[in-house]
Order: structure tokens, then C-alpha cells, then sequence
């Protein structure tokens, strides 16, 4: 083990001193067979037994499985923890943990400068090193003089730890990761239990490779407690939150999407059937709610993306609610599917996790352009209502809203998520089903006056029969049809007719929705921020951080995307000066502008990558020059 900047050597008699921060932000990073998601998410799951509050951010390679020691196939884990209510994955790590080359060139130059670079000296061999695209070992010519570094040659503590237990070569360095695990875990008072008890779960009480794993991170913990480490990196101490009273864990986004889906489901009275093709970012939406068969959930696999769309559309025909996942590519694969659904006036629900760039784009990286597609990306005028989930959390209360809307407004509703946020985990509070009022469906049973496009006179909804219900025997489909009957019709008054009133379904939406609130700040004032989705923890801890410096500027974050809550605009134009922050080239920009005819200005990133505390900082500033 070596230390640069190295004071000097401790007593290894004497226990390293705790101290105390209020968080901190580390980065776990190697090939994408390292283990690096498992060492990432135990350690955040040992951070929320803790009491910690936390955020992170798992980074994966679009590769399934590129060369071993490329930067192609560099898998990481961030997570931003710590005694403060944590609201981002963290802007820049304080401790990068590198377990071979590749993941080093990858990610030190975002790195604090004066931050811990942890190497697994035993991967930092001469082809590895140039396979990672350094020309000499960055350890000798100055790459990482702004960091401290400590060298530890992980991969053969691994392999000498795993010898008793008769596993393989290739088992044995499998363990590096449980290793790294328990030296991170030491330096942060990190207790192990939950993670062995994730080990024997894992491979059964009597396993070869259970014992290997166990002791890897025991030794990994006990090299920390030994040996002689810096004081800088002695272990610290961080005390736990004060959370709201009640049940928590840790949730995805993902998770929490499916699981407010299947509530919402509950709450109006229905049974479920989510009709999916598998596509990256959206695919763990149907793995978890394929598990849940006993809460009245039917999971179907279809061929393709069309199909599911329409499967989905054909259980709603059939008096369930129907919902399709996907993400940016295959949601528009869905579209003439999403306009039969506008047409034939049947709730769908449409979970798109977006994705970066067009077609296959970059399918593990995250970004925002779905905007326009989710609202004006279908032929003809097709009005949807589109809600932007903001958090992992906040996923669970976005779907119950969006059942809601879809089975009210017998309408599809479509829900903006991204990466980020469906792979990303916080804390949750586990919510009582007694916090929701039930919205049950009424389907239509009685057959007096009864045509499939009899409306109700206030939602301007159409009734909901159920097929074989006695008596209302009936057609629906994607040719336009006659208001006054249901039967098709090519009439050029009824076809204006029928237009006015599928857009007045959605835009009197907006009068049954909450009005726009201000998230942090005041009413009125110099600047609001505005953003929608995953922007909402930078721009919040950039306001807050701001506003303690006595700059004037609000945050509205949107949930409602269309329609628009109807005093937003209002809102807006109370303010001196608006700023939109997105990731995307600016697709609610203008959609503010075409509605609200404001003067806005834009914070827009398409890198892949979540926006940071520092860029929004940086915008406020630029805006409101010096206070």
C-alpha cells in the first residue's frame, strides 16, 4: 500500500480517530465484470441502515460486454451521502475508487482536486495500461499529483483470502469487489451485517463462494482497522437524520413507478395488465411488476413495441387498465398505437424512461428530449395529458395521479421518467394506503340512451362498457366517429366537432389538477429557475445555496406538463427575469414561450450526464450578476 502526501505513519496499536462531515460524495468505478453495481448498492443500502440520507447514481456502459479493460466496459456506482438531507448524486466525488485503469482515465478528471483516488495497484499492468489509453503509468508522470492516492494491490489480498476455501482463480478475484466493500465500509462506520446477510441469501448457507465473498469483505474491513493508513482517510463519522417519523427504504425509481402503477390499480378498482418489449432504460418496470401476479397483475412480453401498445389497448377495451413501458425509441415505435387509443377514448397508461439521443442513441445514459414527442409527437391533433415524475420517490405519487387522469378522462396519459431517475435510489417513506382516497371506475351497465361515445356532461369522458355487459353490445375503432351515435362517420362538421372536444377533454384537465406552487423562494421576484424531472434536486440545491447568499430567486419545478396548470402562467410573468434549466436543446423552453409568450432563457445540457449543483450556480450568477 502506498500513500502520496503521506504525513507520516500512525501507531497501528492506537484506533484511528473519527471525524465528522456532513457528507460526501464517492465514485466506485471498473470493468463492467467487477461487480461494481453490487459494491454501489449494498454500500448505499449500509448507508440507509445507517440513517444517512443519501442519493446515487449507477453509470453504466451501453456494452453488454465490451473488451476487459477498455473504457467502453467502465461500469460506476456514485452516491452522495451524508447527515444533511442529500438531494443530488453529487456534483463532483471526493473518492474515486478505481479498480483498474480503464475506470481511472474514465473518471479522475472529475474528481475534487484534493480527493482520494483509491487504485487496485495489482490491475495496473503495462497492456492494461495502455489498453485504458495511457500513454505511461499515470501513477509515475503526474497525472494524479491534485489528488492523494492510495495504492493497494486489491486483486491479490482477494485471491489470498479466497485460497481456503478451494474456489477458483477466477472466483477468487470475483471477491475484489466485497473486498473494496469492506474497506470503504470501515472508512465511513459502516456496519456489515446487512451485506453478509445478502451474501448467505445469495449463495445458500453452505457455498465455497458464500465463505470466499464473507471473508473478502471481512478482510477488507480488517486491512482498514490494521494497517497503516493516513489520517486522512481514518474513518468518519457521519450522524444519522432526522427523517419524518415512519417506515422507510431504499426505493429506484423504477421500483417505485411499478409500485404506484399497482396502487393505482387498487385504488380505482381495477386489475392491471402491463404489455412491454424490453429496451433499455424501461425493461426492470416489467421484471418487478411480473412479480407481483397476486395484487391482480398480468405481465405480457410482446413481440415488439407495437404490439404491446396495442395488447395494452385491447386489455383497457376489455374493462382492465392497460399500460405499455418503454423509452424514447419505443415509444415512438407506439405512436399510431397511442393515437388508436385517442381515438377509440380508452384509458392507457405509457411509462417512457428516456434515454439519450436519437435512435439507439446512448440506451444507459440519461437526458430529457422526450418532451416534444409526449406532446405533440403524434399525427393529427392528439392532445395526451404528460406528467414528469422528479425523483425516485416521487415516481409512486406520479402514477396513482396518472391512473387517476387516464380512468377519469378515458384518455392515455403518458409519465415522463428517465435513467437517471429509474436507476438512481433514495430513502422512501413507505406511504398507508389510508393517505389516498380511492378513485373506483364506474363502468357503464345501464342501456337506455346508451352509444360507446356518450359522454359525461363535466369530464366530457366517455362511457366505459365493458364488453358482454347485457344490452350494450358495441364498436369502437380508429375511424373518426359521429358524436351523437358512435358510428363512423366522414362528415366534415362532426370531424371539427369530435377534434374540439377531444382537446377540451385535455385542456379542462388542467382545472382538476393542483395549481402550480413554488418549491423553494417566493411568488414574485427577480428570477425563478423552472425545471421538470430529474433537474429538480441540482436546481433546488442551488437555490437554497443562493438564497443564503441573499440572491432573489425562486424554484418551480413542473409535474403537470400538459395540460400546464392554470396559473402558471401568471406565475411566471411575476417574476423579473425566468430561467428553464433541461437536459435537452430546449424543448420546454419553447413549449413556455408558445403558451406564455415570455422571455426565458435556457440552462440546457446534452451530455448524458445529470445536471449539476454548480452549473445551475453558475446560471443564477450569470442572471442576477453580483448581489
Amino acid at each position: 500500500m502506498n500513500l502520496q502526501a503521506d504525513a507520516g505513519r500512525k501507531d497501528t496499536n492506537t484506533p484511528a480517530p473519527k471525524s465528522e462531515l456532513d457528507s460526501i460524495v464517492v465514485r466506485f468505478a471498473g470493468d463492467s465484470g467487477d461487480g461494481v453495481q453490487l459494491l454501489g448498492s449494498q454500500f448505499a443500502q449500509e448507508t440507509a441502515l445507517a440513517s444517512n440520507s443519501l442519493a446515487t447514481f449507477p453509470d453504466y456502459p451501453a456494452e453488454i460486454r465490451a473488451p476487459t479493460g477498455t473504457t467502453y466496459g467502465v461500469s460506476a456506482f456514485q452516491i452522495n451521502f451524508g447527515s444533511r438531507l442529500i438531494k443530488t448524486a453529487g456534483d463532483q466525488p471526493d473518492v474515486l475508487v478505481a479498480l483498474n485503469p480503464a475506470a481511472l482515465m474514465v473518471n479522475y478528471k472529475g474528481l475534487r482536486k484534493g480527493g482520494l483516488v483509491i487504485l487496485d495497484s495489482g490491475a495496473f499492468k503495462e497492456k492494461d495500461i495502455k489498453r485504458a489509453g495511457f500513454a505511461v503509468d499515470p501513477r509515475l508522470d503526474g497525472t494524479l499529483k491534485e489528488f492523494r492516492v492510495m495504492e493497494i494491490d486489491i486483486s491479490a489480498q482477494a485471491l489470498e483470502v479466497a485460497k481456503p476455501f478451494g474456489v477458483s482463480q477466477k472466483e477468487g478475484l470475483r471477491t475484489k469487489n466485497l473486498w473494496t466493500l469492506g474497506l470503504v465500509s470501515w472508512m465511513y462506520d459502516r456496519e456489515l451485517n446487512s451485506t453478509m446477510e445478502y451474501i448467505t441469501r445469495k449463495f445458500g448457507a453452505e457455498d465455497a463462494v458464500r465463505d470466499a465473498n464473507l471473508a473478502a469483505l471481512k478482510a477488507g474491513h480488517a486491512y482498514g482497522e490494521t494497517h497503516e493508513l493516513s489520517g486522512d482517510v481514518a474513518p468518519v463519522s457521519m450522524p444519522a437524520v432526522e427523517f419524518e417519523p415512519g417506515t422507510y427504504r431504499l426505493v429506484s425509481g423504477a421500483e417505485a413507478l411499478a409500485w404506484g402503477m399497482a396502487a393505482g390499480a387498487q385504488l380505482a378498482g381495477l386489475e392491471m395488465v402491463l404489455a412491454s418489449y424490453p429496451i433499455t432504460p424501461s425493461s426492470p418496470i416489467l421484471h418487478i411488476l411480473a412479480k407481483m401476479k397476486q395484487f391482480g397483475i398480468t405481465t405480457f412480453q410482446a413481440e415488439d413495441e407495437i404490439a404491446a401498445c396495442c395488447a395494452a389497448i385491447g386489455a383497457s377495451y376489455g374493462g382492465k387498465l392497460g399500460v405499455t413501458a418503454s423509452s424514447g425509441p419505443g415509444i415512438a415505435l407506439k405512436t399510431e398505437a397511442i393515437g388508436l387509443a385517442i381515438s377509440t377514448e380508452l384509458p392507457l397508461v405509457i411509462l417512457n424512461t428516456q434515454r439519450a439521443g436519437p435512435s439507439t442513441g446512448l440506451p444507459t445514459k440519461t437526458e430529457q428530449s422526450d418532451l416534444f414527442l409526449a406532446v405533440w409527437g403524434r399525427n393529427a391533433d392528439a392532445p395526451i395529458p404528460v406528467l414528469a415524475t422528479h425523483a425516485p420517490g416521487d415516481c409512486f405519487e406520479v402514477a396513482i395521479e396518472a391512473v387517476r387522469l387516464a380512468t377519469k378522462y378515458m384518455t392515455p396519459v403518458m409519465i415522463l421518467s428517465d435513467g437517471y431517475i429509474a436507476n438512481a435510489a433514495e430513502p422512501w417513506r413507505i406511504p398507508s394506503v389510508s393517505d389516498y382516497a380511492p378513485f373506483k371506475v364506474q363502468f357503464r351497465t345501464e342501456t337506455e340512451g346508451f352509444h360507446p361515445f356518450v359522454r359525461d356532461p363535466h369530464t366530457l369522458a366517455r362511457a366505459w362498457a365493458v364488453p358482454g355487459t347485457p344490452g350494450l353490445m358495441h364498436r369502437i375503432g380508429g375511424i373518426e366517429k359521429d358524436y351523437n351515435s358512435g358510428n363512423i362517420s366522414y362528415d366534415p362538421a362532426n370531424h371539427q366537432k369530435m377534434t374540439d372536444t377531444r382537446f377540451a377533454k385535455i385542456n379542462n384537465i388542467a382545472n382538476d389538477i393542483p395549481e402550480q406552487s413554488v418549491e423553494l423562494g417566493d411568488t414574485k421576484g427577480k428570477l425563478a429557475v423552472v425545471g421538470w424531472g430529474s433537474t429538480h434536486g441540482p436546481i433546488n440545491r442551488a437555490v437554497s445555496n443562493m438564497r443564503e447568499q441573499g440572491f432573489d430567486v425562486s424554484h418551480i419545478h413542473i409535474r403537470h406538463v400538459w395540460p400546464l396548470p392554470r396559473n402558471l402562467g401568471q406565475l411566471l410573468k411575476s417574476y423579473e427575469k425566468v430561467l428553464v434549466a433541461e437536459m435537452n436543446n430546449g424543448q420546454m423552453l419553447t413549449l413556455l414561450k408558445s403558451q406564455y409568450l415570455i422571455d426565458a432563457k435556457s440552462l440546457l445540457k446534452v451530455s448524458g450526464q445529470p445536471l449539476k449543483i454548480e452549473e445551475v450556480t453558475s446560471a443564477i450568477r450569470s442572471h442576477l450578476g453580483s448581489n
